[in-house]
């Protein structure tokens, strides 16, 4: 218990260089209060839950969040990013020299006008046929794909992200979510320059096909009724006018699929989130002008052989991958959408309440950061058996999900506050277990 506890302030530790030392304090205190806090994480929960009575006042951890001195968003995401690759071992990553990056954007909702950097934005939750909006920060995520070594799902630990701010006035510059990312995506290859990316996005972010990241392939789902051609023919000899930038136009995935004949199609297991799925496969190499204009790239159509689901179209500008290399890479970002919902849910992401100057996307650095400590922190104590926390309804689980992590993390926690050297012994010891594992389990 000791070796954990070590372990969980080791990972603490390369933030200290960052902050002033009283700032470290308050820093290190908020990640772990926010791990130990059930509920919603509001100032003064979080602020309770900060052991010893010589503890600052409630003020000094709002002011430290709303105006104190922190480091550089750049500075502190590099340190982060690296402290989660370095730690990850090859197996964890897919490859020694790949990162296999995905990325997203979603809505922390939030209530009041005067929230800084919030806005109407779209909920995807919500949204389906008809486009739902709701008022709250709008937050592009860049993950790190994290396969464990027990199998089971990945994780998607979060090393980069950004608020995305509308122009306040008409002559303020428009940032879009494709700008946010291209910038991420160039910090993410300038922090690690003998890695090669591979960028799992949404249809949404397909464009960013044409951004020329440094060292970076993409796979993205393709529109069905994207506009395709065939490579632009070579210049003829004795030409005249402008070399033609695209060739004959060709049928939009949709209409491809459909008149495939069957015996194009190619049979193949797919393995997506830990489990083995067959479908059909057809691979070819186009021109999606309007996305990618400057180079081709590989069109895969995906047919459920079972008719259960419509056929799906993805697109990657690695003309080198297999049509299963494609599948498998975009099954992957599914694990982001994880990551949201445990920040939301189990880690209550969008309850802070700080409102003014750097205070809502400050709390918002903080509630990515402990979702990936945590997971981090699991990872490098628990091996290959990890602990799995089995309630009478479901005995037959044996594969860990991020409240397991979490309970497994406040159990040590706890036990050092309540059991540690300069804990009270005024609690029997018959009954200390049983509290361990209430507050270890509280939501």
């Amino acid at each position: 218990m000791k070796a954990e506890l070590r372990r969980w302030y080791q990972l603490l530790a390369p933030f200290r260089r960052l902050f002033t030392e009283p700032g470290a304090d308050r820093f290190i205190e908020l990640l772990t209060a926010w791990v130990l806090c059930p509920g919603r994480r509001t100032g003064t929960r979080l602020w309770q839950m900060i052991a010893g009575a010589d503890r600052p006042r409630y003020e000094a951890y709002v002011a430290f969040c709303r105006e104190g001195r922190w480091p550089q968003r750049f500075d502190l995401m590099r340190v982060w990013a690296h402290l989660v690759v370095d730690h990850l071992s090859p197996r964890h990553l897919q490859g020694l020299r790949e990162l296999w990056l995905l990325l997203d954007d979603t809505l922390f909702h939030k209530t009041g006008r005067k929230v800084v950097g919030a806005g109407r934005y779209r909920d995807a939750v919500r949204s389906g046929v008809k486009t739902v909006t709701a008022w709250g920060l709008n937050i592009v995520v860049l993950a790190v794909y994290v396969d464990p070594l027990w199998g089971g799902e990945p994780w998607a630990i979060p090393i980069n992200f950004r608020i995305h701010r509308k122009p306040e006035q008409d002559n303020d510059p428009k940032v879009t979510l494709l700008d946010l990312a291209a910038a991420m995506v160039r910090e993410v290859a300038e922090w690690f320059p003998a890695y090669r990316l591979a960028l799992m996005a949404d249809g949404a972010y397909a464009a960013l096909a044409k951004r020329h990241l440094p060292r970076t392939v993409l796979y993205s789902r393709m529109r069905r009724n994207a506009a395709l051609y065939r490579e632009a023919p070579p210049r003829q000899p004795g030409q005249r006018g402008r070399p033609r930038k695209k060739g004959a136009r060709l049928p939009t995935p949709e209409r491809w699929a459909s008149t495939l004949p069957k015996a194009s199609w190619q049979s193949a297991q797919v393995t997506m989130r830990g489990k083995q799925h067959s479908r059909l496969v057809f691979a070819q190499r186009v021109l999606w002008y309007e996305t990618c204009p400057d180079q081709l790239g590989l069109m895969v159509l995906v047919r459920d052989p079972s008719g259960h689901q419509p056929d799906d179209f993805f697109f990657t500008t690695d003309l080198t991958a297999t049509a299963v290399a494609v599948l498998e890479h975009y099954g992957g970002r599914w694990t982001i959408e994880e990551t949201f919902r445990a920040v939301k849910q189990q880690l209550r992401g969008e309850t802070p309440q700080s409102w003014a100057r750097f205070g809502p996307e400050r709390t918002v650095t903080l509630a990515f950061l402990t979702y990936g400590l945590v997971w981090l922190w699991y990872l490098l104590t628990q091996g290959d058996h990890p602990t799995v926390v089995k309630q009478p309804w479901y005995q037959g689980k044996h594969l860990p999900s991020f409240i397991d992590a979490l309970a497994t993390l406040r159990t040590t926690l706890w036990t050092d506050r309540i059991l540690g050297e300069t804990a009270s012994q005024a609690i029997s010891p018959k009954i200390t277990p049983e509290i361990i594992r209430i507050l270890s389990e509280a939501g």
